[in-house]
């Protein structure tokens, strides 16, 4: 089964849109894999954009939590945007909306980035 992606490549940062009802134990390899082959393309700044993502289960939040690590690794940042309540109940419940970048709006998500990056070039 072959996750729905599509991936807008920027000079500061990249946004996976994931096109999946749900982020379950079958995709959630696939997008630790995508996470990693970005990162080694020297990419550290991603969004990931869940607005048509109606469920994560443990395995799912695994794999976000893998790019999380991965861009942080990098020094670089990663933000999840437009997550549905189900999905935001899930990093409550899991306590993890202190450790993950979390916005609205994709919008808001690429206006993070960019400050960050600001903020680092600056340092």
């Amino acid at each position: 089964m072959s996750m729905k992606i599509t991936v807008d490549k920027k000079d500061k940062y990249t946004v996976i849109f994931l096109h999946e009802e749900k982020l379950i134990s079958t995709l959630a390899p696939e997008l630790k894999a995508q996470f990693v082959f970005f990162a080694n393309q020297g990419e550290r700044n991603i969004v990931l954009d869940l607005k048509e993502t109606k469920y994560c289960d443990s395995s799912g939040l695994s794999a976000i939590l893998v790019g999380n690590r991965l861009c942080k690794n990098s020094k670089g940042t990663f933000v999840l945007s437009g997550l549905q309540d189900s999905v935001m109940k899930l990093i409550n419940i899991s306590q993890l909306e202190s450790v993950l970048n979390i916005v609205p709006k994709l919008e808001e998500a690429i206006d993070m980035v960019i400050m960050e990056e600001i903020e680092r070039e600056i340092k």
